[in-house]
């Protein structure tokens, strides 16, 4: 079989489909044949593709284009854009580049390209943006990211190396074989282990829940939400108060540590610090015992509850789990140190089956068990600019130029920013205080997205490079967080006059001198097959042979054979702590840290500790509700959602929020109904359903849906209109998204509908 004669494929984060074409036009995306649960996400960018949501032309605000940089920043979101020509857009984005860099130097570009655009390993948007910047000086950049940055920090200093782990986390396979108890802090949530970055196969987080529960695994959800876990494994669920996961931890350790319960030898050989973390658990350093009764009244749970969940802990193989979302709250460093130092006392870590994982189902590669390589990319180049900033705090580099701010262990300075380019991402989606952050918005002299549909972000830039979907270029999805290897097979011709990134700032590249530089006289596919024959040349040296070029586009796709063995996350560690120390400065676990200790944080001290959100100081009203944003499940964050498959479950076109039974009665509420979120920095409207699978005294509305704007009213129902802006910690600059209480009211009137 040729190429031609195979049905097409793409690969996307949520998975991999076979693609249909008639007439010019996408029909229809199925699942791929070795998917045993494909995501429903893939279909809904069909009937976008060509859609009054596309951008067809580059576009250039009117205000910017009549009057210069820096002209009517305020009016950006809300200002008319005028078609230009590519070439105009390419002398214009040349000359800005230009001006700024003479002006005020390359630290005045801030390369804002975050997010999760195309698996495509070529058609990279932040790869190709930023080498283009490197190849004319270099950019302002960030570091971490919105999902896990409060851990990307902290864990390094405890276990050696966060995302090392991440890689080698414990099986699914060796859950089955070998856990007896999996005790899901943030529970199991299928919706997000949709996703996978750099594409997805095979999804394996439905299958490897069900497989360990008929293996007899009993599974503990502790969350507000109870959809967090597939209710077919008959869970417990612990509906926790927000917020307060460590000090449950806390207590779950008080418990073992006074009832002997510990792995002393573990202990001893294993990790260092526990001393100073054991005389905080019994209050010894601030009088404080972290017992049962201790933590009933913070998390609003029986105090006998935690007590004999302790105890079964320590009688049974136990795997604690920890969803990424418990960073993404105020000091969200303090959760995944605590349990690390809860698995560390129960004395598991390193066994098949047991110990801890940092958020199954978070990823479809979380738990999946595969053979990493490290496949070539799309080389960046040396980026000569020192400045950055942690990546959630874009609103504060924008408000304050000049200011100093505090980040592992150091202080720095934000940059002055002139320009702001975008590509592969949206801010309006997820960035906190969106409010706040659309005024900052305005300081900068020009903003440049690249862009292929009229979100918020486009809205609300001066220059608008429309580019192409992956299904308008040839790609390949190389990752080694998946074993499937995809072609994805170009399966339309652009939409007007869209262009890939590449295409795009070769262009600019060329007006600016610096093409050969750029491209290194390479097209397109001679870069593909470039990063593919270079990967074939590093697995080979892992002793895994990969098909040739022809080979692979033929066929459109290969399986990586998997390990012989299920992961074990520190299996190594485990079994010689010497021989495989960690990459901490003593080798070991450090429940308690000298070198966090050291710098001086009142927001981080040296071990784990519980600290109330800065959200609840002050007490909450009687009528605050705290608001879980998670993440959709009919979209992946802000992609697709003006589809028709996220569109389908906003029957009155805003989002749908849950509340619990009670909550609703109190305010009158009922089934259906719109509503308005709304606390001190803005608000936005929803569609209310009622359930009592959600806590009391919380809501759930998912991130995701496109920002539109009436002051500060959102009335498409986007929550980070509500959410609070401020660094998990001096240490790591998080955001925190979960610590957040509003209050819910009926509105008056029915025009709400989103009119796009």
């Amino acid at each position: 079989m040729t190429k031609s004669e195979r049905d097409l494929l793409t690969s996307t984060h949520w998975g991999t489909y076979r693609v249909d074409v008639e007439n010019g036009r996408v029909t229809n995306l199925r699942g791929f044949e070795h998917d045993p649960d494909p995501s429903p996400i893939g279909p809904g960018i069909v009937d976008v593709l060509d859609g009054p949501t596309r951008i067809t032309a580059p576009m250039v605000r009117k205000s910017w284009l009549e009057g210069g940089p820096g002209t009517a920043g305020d009016k950006r979101g809300s200002d008319a854009f005028v078609e230009v020509t590519w070439e105009e857009a390419n002398r214009l984005v040349a000359a800005e580049l230009t001006r700024v860099r003479s002006t005020h130097s390359n630290r005045a570009i801030y390369a804002g390209s975050y997010g999760w655009a195309s698996a495509g390993r070529f058609h990279h948007a932040q790869s190709q943006l930023k080498r283009f910047l490197n190849c004319i000086g270099g950019y302002t950049g960030s570091k971490n990211t919105y999902s896990f940055a409060a851990a990307e920090v902290l864990v390094p200093h405890v276990l050696g190396t966060f995302r090392g782990h991440l890689d080698t986390t414990t099986s699914w396979e060796s859950i089955a074989s070998d856990c007896e108890l999996f005790v899901a802090f943030g529970g199991v949530p299928l919706k997000n282990g949709q996703i996978s970055q750099g594409g997805t196969g095979a999804h394996v987080q439905k299958d490897g829940l069900l497989a360990a529960h008929e293996a007899g695994v009993d599974f503990v959800n502790i969350s507000p939400l109870c959809s967090d876990l597939l209710t077919q494994v008959d869970g417990d669920w612990l509906p926790i108060r927000p917020n307060t996961d460590v000090a449950l931890m806390l207590s779950l350790s008080h418990v073992l540590l006074g009832e002997d319960l510990h792995d002393q030898a573990f202990l001893d050989r294993y990790t260092v610090g526990f001393a100073r973390f054991a005389d905080y658990l019994l209050g010894k350093t601030d009088g404080i015992p972290k017992s049962p009764e201790w933590a009933a009244d913070i998390c609003e749970l029986p105090a006998d509850t935690i007590r004999d969940l302790s105890r079964r802990m320590a009688r049974s193989r136990t795997m604690i789990s920890t969803a990424w979302a418990l960073t993404r709250q105020d000091h969200g460093e303090q959760p995944f140190w605590a349990a690390i130092a809860l698995a560390a006392m129960l004395g598991q870590i390193g066994l098949p089956g047991t110990g801890l994982g940092f958020g199954y189902s978070a990823m479809n590669n979380t738990g999946l068990n595969r053979t990493p390589i490290n496949y070539a990319s799309f080389p960046q180049g040396h980026n000569p600019v020192p400045d950055f900033i942690p990546v959630a705090r874009v609103t504060d580099m924008l408000e304050t130029p000049g200011g100093k701010f505090d980040y592992d262990g150091a202080s720095y300075e934000y940059p002055d920013i002139r320009l702001v380019w975008w590509a592969g991402g949206n801010p309006f989606h997820h960035h906190q205080d969106l409010n706040r952050m659309r005024r900052a918005w305005a300081k900068p002299e020009t903003i440049i997205a690249n862009e292929w549909c009229w979100n918020a972000l486009a809205k609300h830039a001066d220059i608008v490079l429309p580019c192409t979907t992956p299904l308008e270029r040839s790609d390949i999805a190389l990752t080694p967080k998946d074993p499937y290897q995809v072609v994805m097979d170009r399966a339309i011709e652009p939409v007007g006059q869209a262009r890939d990134d590449h295409e795009i700032l070769r262009g600019i590249a060329a007006e600016m001198g610096v093409e050969e530089a750029f491209t290194e006289g390479r097209s397109p596919q001679d870069w593909q097959r470039w990063i593919w024959e270079v990967s074939r040349q590093q697995a080979a040296g892992q002793r895994v042979e990969l098909p040739g070029w022809e080979s692979l586009q033929r066929d459109g796709w290969v399986k990586v054979p998997v390990p012989d063995k299920p992961t074990v996350m520190l299996d190594a560690f485990r079994t010689d702590p010497e021989a495989n120390p960690l990459a901490t400065p003593s080798g070991r676990i450090e429940i308690f840290s000298q070198t966090i200790a050291d710098f001086g944080y009142d927001d981080c001290p040296g071990h784990p500790a519980w600290m109330e959100p800065t959200e609840w100081l002050g007490a909450a009203a009687p009528d605050d509700l705290h608001m879980i944003s998670n993440q959709p499940r009919n979209k992946l964050h802000s992609q697709l959602d003006h589809g028709a498959v996220s569109q389908a479950d906003r029957p009155k076109g805003v989002e749908p929020m849950t509340m619990h039974p009670r909550d609703a009665a109190v305010r009158g509420l009922i089934e259906g109904q719109i509503v308005k979120i709304h606390n001190t920095r803005g608000a936005c409207l929803a569609e209310l359903r009622i359930s009592d699978m959600t806590r009391p005294g919380v809501i759930q509305i998912a991130t995701g849906a496109w920002l539109y704007s009436d002051g500060d009213l959102c009335r498409n129902g986007n929550p980070n209109v509500l959410t609070r802006d401020k660094g998990t910690s001096r240490l790591a600059q998080g955001p925190v998204a979960h610590s957040c209480l509003v209050k819910v009211e009926t509105i008056a009137g029915k025009d709400h509908r989103l009119k796009r």
